[in-house]
């Protein structure tokens, strides 16, 4: 499939394809896919690797909503820490690219293959190119599930899902406009954060905005030790590592270090894509918590990504249950918006209702756990989550 060739407004034709499938054709090429007639119509489901894909990247680069999720770079990571296989979609109509939906297949001695858009990523909508119904995506995704024996498949979006479709979780998000420039992004800082910023930097704190592997090494003591304070091991450090080497160091994102008197007190990473940034990780050391440096930490960074020209700044999901991050993110004069997944369960062949959130008593047993230990339980539990 070309890339830009088949990137086409055929909004009027698909929304009218409100007819079922009727029959599946096998591909004539014999590549993987799935082929569909719908009254007189070709809808087609095509699995490709972004890694080996040239047109993947330059694809989504034409599509305005396309984040570091959605690239090949994000893909790399994921594949390289966790060994995920890409079962990136690109669904056509008459030979006419309709959307793309990155998707990795889930596997694990522990549980059985799920298809899953994205693991580790906090939100990742299907690319649109037309009015394509969320039914349609739905059917073609559900073929796709079939035809992989997953369990489930998982849209970490609810947006171009059926309206049908019950949320599995429901999060906050947060997101900053930053095309009103520096001077006005400061001035909607609530009044704490700015005197919260004035404190830091009355105390002498300093900033380094990097992207080399010494930054990340500071970034991951730091956050392993801020991953304890939260009851929850820490990601394994080959994640960071494939992170700085592939998104960080290619240009896609820098590392935020605030500093007094050459003691790291905290860290940011930020990715960038775009028009869209995302505030991805963060970790203090909260023994000099007073000193305030998490807020110059994120105060330099939306300075930095406003400068560079990025449009928008998305904070990530936040459990609804954590009211304190919520009003952190908030604070900084961001929107909020719901982000709700859609999980399709293939044994029930029903989308799966929310369900309230567990005891909350694993938090405890990793906040008493050495950081050595907490470091192996990470590296132990994560390639088998998404």
């Amino acid at each position: 499939m070309t890339a830009v060739s088949k990137v086409k407004d055929h909004s009027a034709t698909a929304a009218t394809l409100v007819t079922p499938i009727l029959r599946s054709l096998p591909r004539p090429d014999g590549e993987e896919g799935v082929q569909t007639e719908l009254a007189g119509h070709s809808l087609s489901a095509e699995l490709v690797n972004p890694l080996a894909e040239n047109s993947w990247e330059e694809t989504i680069t034409m599509h305005r909503d396309a984040t570091i999720f959605h690239s090949t770079a994000w893909a790399r990571v994921l594949v390289d820490t966790y060994g995920h296989r890409p079962c990136y979609a690109q669904i056509s109509l008459n030979g006419n690219l309709q959307a793309l939906v990155p998707i990795m297949e889930v596997k694990s001695v522990f549980t059985r293959a799920r298809g899953v858009c994205l693991p580790f990523s906090d939100y990742c909508a299907p690319l649109v190119f037309s009015s394509f119904t969320g039914e349609l995506l739905s059917q073609k995704l559900h073929q796709i599930a079939r035809e992989r024996r997953w369990s489930y498949f998982e849209i970490r979006s609810h947006s171009a899902m059926p309206a049908a479709a019950a949320a599995s979780e429901s999060y906050y998000g947060h997101f900053l406009d930053l095309k009103i420039g520096r001077d006005a992004l400061i001035s909607n800082f609530s009044s704490s954060v700015q005197r919260a910023v004035r404190k830091a930097e009355r105390s002498g704190l300093s900033v380094r905005i990097q992207s080399d592997e010494d930054a990340m090494a500071t970034f991951y003591k730091l956050h392993v030790r801020t991953r304890r304070r939260h009851g929850v091991p820490p990601q394994p450090q080959s994640f960071f590592v494939n992170i700085q080497r592939h998104l960080i160091g290619a240009g896609h994102g820098f590392i935020v270090i605030v500093e007094v008197q050459k003691r790291p007190l905290a860290a940011a990473i930020f990715f960038k894509f775009g028009r869209h940034a995302i505030y991805k990780f963060g970790a203090s050391d909260e023994r000099l918590q007073e000193l305030r440096a998490n807020n110059l930490a994120m105060s330099e960074g939306i300075k930095n990504l406003a400068d560079a020209g990025a449009e928008i700044l998305h904070f990530g999901r936040t459990e609804k249950e954590n009211e304190g991050l919520r009003r952190f993110k908030l604070s900084w004069g961001a929107t909020e918006e719901e982000i709700r997944y859609a999980r399709f369960e293939m044994g029930s062949a029903s989308w799966k209702v929310a369900h309230p959130s567990g005891s909350g008593l694993h938090k405890h047993v990793f906040r008493a756990l050495p950081a050595s230990l907490n470091r192996l339980a990470g590296a132990m539990i994560y390639p088998h989550l998404d």
